[in-house]
Order: C-alpha cells, then sequence, then structure tokens
C-alpha cells in the first residue's frame, strides 16, 4: 500500500475487456507515478492510497483476469 497524489488520468484507444468503464488515474508516490483503477471517485489534486493487492483489484474489477495492479482503495481526508 502506498499514499500519493493523483497528478492526472490516463486514457486508451485499446483497452483489456477488463478495463471497459474504468477510471485510470496517474498517481505519484515519493519514488514514481502508477496507474490506477479509480471507482471511489479522485481527482486531480486528491491524495489517495493505492494498492497493488492482486486478490482486491480482481474482486473490484469483477474478475480475477485483469491485468490491473494497482487500484485506488482510499481518498485521504484533509478536512
Amino acid at each position: 500500500m502506498l499514499k500519493g497524489k493523483v497528478i492526472g488520468t490516463a486514457t486508451s484507444t485499446v483497452k483489456h475487456p477488463t478495463l471497459e468503464g474504468w477510471k485510470m488515474l496517474v498517481v505519484r508516490t515519493d519514488t514514481e507515478p502508477y496507474i490506477a483503477v479509480d471507482n471511489l471517485g479522485a481527482g486531480i489534486g486528491d491524495e489517495v492510497m493505492i494498492t497493488s493487492d492482486g486478490l482486491f483489484t480482481g474482486e473490484l474489477i469483477g474478475t480475477k483476469a485483469t491485468p490491473v495492479r494497482w487500484s485506488v482503495i482510499g481518498i485521504v481526508d484533509r478536512k
């Protein structure tokens, strides 16, 4: 699990079928950027928690046969 900041979105003209309808975010951590799927509604500038837990991501997507590695699991509340 890593904490990072959303710095943009990723778009693709060709997607794996399991990614249809999913928003992909570019999340910069202390070390490097990652692309993570998001179903929580995070936006550019938000601090988020991401995970590479394949079991969780497979359940989130709805299939274990997905190439997705990273997914957003939380948005940091600063209020």
